[in-house]
């Protein structure tokens, strides 16, 4: 589990980050927001062989589990041939967790590399109109 906000992914440079997903477990990147209108990106690949991915929607760290959203429901991902990238628009200010599961692999622990990016709306205010 890394909690990380807004501003530590802004902050998060060009580097690829790894996560090392035991076989039977799963990791989480909950991801806290505060504002509304973001745009939270993601570009991964594992290896060896492929992931499940997933992400979530949780109103506060008090939520019930079962009271959160899925946004992206668990989708296995052929990543260790194609780079995966997708992206989630902020509506409502809470904690957003990319979920990287590995429960189906009894054996097999894999490797998870990994970009976050988050964009935030470009407000067009007309101040360069004449």
């Amino acid at each position: 589990k890394l909690p990380l906000t807004v501003e530590e992914i802004i902050n998060f440079g060009e580097s690829n980050r790894e996560l090392f997903i035991k076989s039977s477990t799963y990791s989480i990147i909950p991801i806290t927001v505060t504002e509304v209108g973001l745009t939270i990106s993601w570009i991964f690949s594992s290896d060896p062989k492929s992931i499940s991915f997933s992400v979530v929607y949780q109103e506060s760290e008090d939520t019930p589990l079962d009271q959160c959203k899925v946004l992206i429901p668990m989708t296995r991902c052929n990543s260790h041939k194609e780079t995966i990238r997708g992206q989630v628009k902020v509506r409502n200010p809470g904690i957003y967790t990319l979920i990287f599961d590995n429960t189906f692999s009894r054996f097999i622990s894999k490797r998870v590399f990994y970009h976050l990016a988050v964009e935030r709306p470009v407000i067009y205010d007309g101040s360069d109109f004449p």
